[in-house]
């Protein structure tokens, strides 16, 4: 069931304590649905508090939800999800550092969390749809299905982190947000108008399980502390040494501490990471230039695309569209850039999209570089 359906629904109504999500609660109830609120609890031991916009999931959040179910007038609880998000979300993000690859820990979220375990348990408990604060919208195809759109605000559109939902999904996901044409301070003074305390609430950033923000540390506690490795240059020639390739990400320019500067005095930035002999291989920002990747499990909002076509993909949550040609082969997705991209790193997602639909998604494992013509060859 969507947001385009007219009959009131059963709806459960992912709180986070923010106010995205308080406000699209507040928005399902006012359009007549049965609105049940429910904060996830995914940490075994929420027991520090938010430290300025870092972090969430904590005893500040869940107590927020509550005040803004209290104030929408809805049913509310607290469902423990915390070791399915530890073996799904946690785990998985560190076993992708671990591996030289650079996981989206929000997309493996809404993928087996909050559109798989809690989904799953919503439809066995009657209810019709999940509802969350995201900026995305489902709308009605001709033949039925339901399809994810971008947002009709695109300076919030959320709906790369959400190319992971399946038709059956989308047809059980509400987003009241998405068809909003209105700024976040609009959002926000929304939610003042509403009584909602968390109207003034910062926004999460970073990654939610790692609320200082330090993923370098995080990581080192996890695979055991720091490992010293060598820095190299293209030729393979050691430019200095580093705490573990698990600290870095394709494209980085900051945080090397190589101590000199490379002959042409330009910036060097992450070219490669190779976890098994612990390097990490910096050059010039041209040689991040990529023209095709190959994308493993690949997840469809929809059918999937029968033969090649002509797509936009987007790489990164914040990043812009650029034009591909897509083709499914033996279970994998290729994808060539009609212009070469920078930065593209194994274990981020691709997204596909059809204007504003949204095609599917799948993992990055491979990138192709352009051929690069170099000085006295």
């Amino acid at each position: 069931m969507t947001q385009t359906s007219q009959r009131p629904l059963r709806v459960l109504a992912a709180m986070s304590g923010g106010v995205d999500s308080a406000v699209a609660a507040a928005r399902a109830a006012e359009a007549g649905h049965d609105v049940t609120g429910v904060h996830l609890a995914l940490s075994a031991n929420p027991q520090s508090f938010r430290t300025g916009a870092r972090g969430c999931c904590t005893i500040e959040d869940s107590r927020d939800a509550r005040r803004a179910a209290d104030v929408i007038g809805i049913p509310f609880y607290v469902w423990d999800l915390a070791e399915r998000f530890r073996e799904d979300v946690v785990e998985d993000f560190v076993a992708e550092y671990e591996a030289g690859r650079t996981p989206n820990p929000c997309l493996r979220c809404n993928e087996k969390i909050k559109f798989a375990a809690l989904l799953d348990k919503a439809l066995a408990l009657g209810f019709d749809a999940v509802c969350t604060g995201h900026y995305a919208t489902v709308q009605l195809a001709e033949d039925g299905s339901r399809e994810l759109h971008r947002a009709s605000d695109m300076a919030k559109d959320q709906s790369y982190v959400l190319g992971v939902l399946d038709e059956k999904q989308l047809a059980h996901a509400m987003f009241p947000l998405g068809d909003t044409l209105t700024t976040k301070d609009e959002i926000r003074a929304e939610a003042e108008r509403r009584g909602l305390a968390v109207a003034k609430k910062p926004d999460s950033h970073d990654i939610c399980f790692i609320a200082d923000g330090d993923t370098q540390g995080f990581l080192a506690d996890r695979l055991g502390g720091p490992a010293e490795g060598d820095i190299l240059d293209e030729s393979g020639s050691k430019l200095g040494t580093h705490d573990g390739a698990f600290g870095f990400t394709i494209g980085q320019r900051k945080g090397l501490k190589i101590g000199h500067p490379a002959p042409d005095g330009k910036p060097r930035y992450v070219l490669d990471i190779s976890p098994v002999n612990n390097t990490v291989t910096v050059g010039p920002v041209e040689a991040l230039d990529v023209t095709s990747l190959t994308a493993i499990k690949p997840r469809w909002c929809g059918t999937p695309p029968a033969g090649p076509g002509t797509y936009t993909a987007q790489l990164r949550a914040h990043g812009g569209e650029t034009e591909v040609m897509a083709e499914l082969v033996d279970g994998e997705l290729n994808v060539t850039f009609t212009e070469p991209v920078r930065g593209v790193a194994p274990g981020q997602a691709v997204v596909l999209y059809d204007g504003t639909r949204v095609v599917g998604s799948a993992t990055i494992a491979t990138t192709v570089r352009r051929e690069r013509v170099t000085s006295g060859a």
